[in-house]
């Protein structure tokens, strides 16, 4: 690969983690999203400046939501 095709890679990749980066600041201002992490089956763990975060129940949410979207989207794609 020359210089101008890394490049050009170089830039999408970083136009893309620009944009889901902006989409993850909107989704934060939903009241729905900014509760994923502290919702009740979360693991939180502190300490003397340590704090430990395992969000068992906000993980398995966000799997589910996934998969019923992804899905659908499939089935919509693959209609005949």
């Amino acid at each position: 690969m020359d210089l101008n095709t890394i490049g050009r890679i170089a830039l999408i990749i970083g136009i893309v983690i620009a944009v889901l980066g902006g989409i993850l600041m909107l989704l934060a201002r939903i009241p729905f999203f900014a509760n994923l992490g502290s919702l009740p089956g979360d693991i939180r763990i502190e300490g003397q400046g340590f704090t430990c975060l395992v969000p068992i129940v906000s993980m398995i949410l966000i799997s589910v939501i996934l998969t019923v979207v992804l899905n659908i989207v499939i089935r919509l794609i693959n209609r005949p």
